[in-house]
């Protein structure tokens, strides 16, 4: 197996909502805001080369927006999706599956393009699209709160394709995702986000999606403006926090812009960085 990091552009949204009951003076200082409180994070994916299988985590938020909403965003940065692909000698139809940790537009707004005749079709046509059905459901029914991070046209296409599947919880991993060891699930940040866990290089790592956007999210009480049950999200975060600790685990983090990823350790004021790790020198 062979693991590497898809960087798919940087984005910016206001430090307050990403930092949540958090005061400004303390959170600037872990990252910098502009004029307009916008911080700037990265949207990292992750791709797993596993013989016949290439397994893509994630795809950032797409092209397809027009100019009005990307302005939104501050969409930045040199770096694509297909830019990152072929760097890697791929293209997006030699993946076979992709793997959405949840549905918010930064994190599966690549999964589907627009053609030139305007129609939205799948972004990987030789791919199977990874969900769940709990998540599903409420991302096609979203509640007034998240409604504006559940894109249709991020979504619908998906289904209507017909290379949609679900993950049942209950079910043996092997059997459908054999390169993860393990899916957490976490309620907190949306409905049954999925945290998948692997084994690598005698390392164990976690690509850890909105459980934990940033090193600057390590203290408990930093917990996003965006999360449906923040107090759920802080004892989720705890617990994996807690294991990844005790077992010297390597966080991959999608949206720090400055860490890629990073271990953790136990001290007097709860779990915090040990080292800031590039998954290419594991």
């Amino acid at each position: 197996m062979k693991i590497h990091t898809i960087d798919t552009g940087l984005f910016k949204l206001d430090g307050g909502a990403m930092f949540g009951v958090v005061p400004k003076s303390i959170w600037q200082k872990l990252n910098q805001p502009d004029a307009n409180n916008m911080c700037t994070w990265a949207m990292r994916c992750l791709l797993i080369e596993d013989g016949n299988r290439l397994l893509l985590i994630d795809n950032g938020i797409g092209d397809k927006q027009d100019e009005k909403f990307r302005g939104h965003f501050y969409l930045h940065g040199d770096d694509t999706l297909e830019k990152s692909l072929r760097r890697l000698g791929f293209t997006s139809a030699d993946v076979t599956d992709v793997f959405l940790t949840h549905l918010h537009f930064d994190h599966c707004g690549g999964s589907v393009r627009r053609q030139a005749d305007g129609k939205l079709v799948v972004a990987f046509p030789n791919a199977t699209y990874w969900s769940n059905a709990a998540h599903w459901d409420w991302a096609v029914q979203p509640n007034a709160r998240e409604k504006a991070s559940f894109l249709s046209e991020n979504i619908l296409p998906i289904q209507e394709s017909g290379q949609l599947k679900f993950i049942d919880p209950r079910a043996a991993l092997a059997d459908v995702l054999p390169q993860f060891r393990e899916i957490i699930y976490a309620d907190g940040h949306t409905e049954k986000m999925m945290v998948p866990v692997l084994e690598y290089r005698g390392r164990t790592l976690a690509f850890m999606a909105d459980l934990l956007p940033s090193v600057g999210h390590l203290p408990l009480p930093y917990v996003m403006g965006y999360d449906m049950r923040p107090l759920q999200t802080l004892a989720e975060k705890e617990a994996v926090l807690r294991r990844a600790a005790d077992e010297n685990w390597v966080l991959i983090l999608e949206h720090d812009a400055a860490n890629e990823a990073c271990t953790v350790q136990h001290t007097e004021r709860g779990v915090r960085v040990q080292d800031t790790v590039l998954l290419a020198e594991l």
